[in-house]
């Protein structure tokens, strides 16, 4: 079983607060590098994460989820 990290629900976060890509990325600091490896699910360091987190007032477990894929192989 082969594991992914979703950051769906940071897209949800984003619009609940009325914000996009672009107002996170400035308001957190975080470079523009990291909000692609967001968009394409793509795995970032916990500084970044805790950055998303301090300007969302929210806990990692808020902007994403692990989510088991099966790969065939059981």
């Amino acid at each position: 079983m082969t594991s992914i990290i979703s950051y769906n629900k940071l897209w949800k976060v984003l619009i609940d607060k009325g914000m996009n890509k672009k107002d996170l990325k400035l308001a957190s600091g975080i470079s523009t590098t990291a909000i692609a490896k967001l968009g394409k699910g793509e795995n970032l360091n916990t500084d970044t994460l805790l950055k998303v987190c301090d300007v969302l007032n929210c806990d990692i477990s808020d902007i994403c989820e692990v989510v088991r894929m099966n790969d065939g192989l059981e």
